[in-house]
């Protein structure tokens, strides 16, 4: 049941080059509704407040949960997932745009490839082959340290803290707080701990663990608040440790 219409005022780019504009709808919106739902809706009739038949407005969606990350878009001018911004929530007129610092491939849509350059410069992965013995039985974790590391694993990659942080940025070289916590959620598993040293000298690096201005920016909008700066606090003891075994050949 359509309960009453919402003002949406959207930032729109027709090409990765071109320049952004404005314009503001009218939406129908229905109890319950989010914002992606209202904006498939505008979707299927694309009419501006003045009347103009215009194109649909571009965004990304897929698993409406929070899981997917796909849908992160700036809503009045906070970096969050756009399936749990619910309209009866929201101050209103209600203002979407891009997620800043990221290349804008068209309206709500933008390219999150420096994200994953990023995480596959501090290697954030854990290998499955190499040269080790495969025993009988796998490594085992204590339900605390599980705990603890299920807290990071929950990252889906949104870029919402990217966004929110001031020393990330498309000509600055600092990874962001989303590698950095997989890095430390990397080098607490049984099997990631045997390329630590390896993810830790790619923070150490420029554009690593020291660019971080610890604003905290980031922990204040995840998402699925993750405690990133916990993670950055721990990085910072594993980077000691680990240039104190450099310097004396541990």
């Amino acid at each position: 049941m359509i309960r009453a219409n919402v003002e949406l005022r959207i930032r729109r780019q027709d090409t990765p080059g071109s320049a952004p504009y404005w314009q503001v709808f009218n939406a129908p919106v229905r109890e319950r509704d989010n914002v992606i739902s209202v904006l498939m809706q505008l979707r299927q009739q694309p009419v501006t407040a003045d009347g103009q038949r215009v194109d649909p407005v571009a965004f990304e969606h897929n698993c409406m949960e929070e899981v997917c990350g796909a849908c992160a878009m700036l809503i009045n001018g906070l970096p969050r997932p756009s399936c749990s911004a619910l309209i009866d929530e929201l101050d209103h007129p209600i203002v979407l745009e891009p997620l800043p610092k990221f290349p804008v491939v068209r309206d709500l849509i933008v390219d999150r490839s420096r994200m994953s350059e990023h995480l596959q410069r501090v290697k954030a992965w854990i290998r499955i082959d190499g040269a080790w013995e495969i025993h009988e039985r796998t490594q085992r974790q204590s339900q605390q340290a599980w705990a603890r590391n299920y807290l990071y694993s929950r990252c889906m990659s949104c870029g919402c803290c990217m966004a929110a942080c001031p020393q990330f940025g498309p000509d600055k070289a600092f990874v962001g707080p989303a590698p950095l916590a997989q890095v430390r959620l990397m080098n607490a598993h049984p099997t990631g701990r045997y390329d630590s040293a390896e993810r830790l000298h790619a923070i150490m690096a420029e554009g690593g663990l020291t660019d971080c201005g610890n604003a905290q920016n980031c922990v204040r909008v995840c998402p699925k608040e993750i405690p990133l700066t916990t993670a950055i606090g721990e990085l910072g003891r594993q980077t000691t440790l680990q240039m104190l075994k450099d310097l004396f050949g541990a």
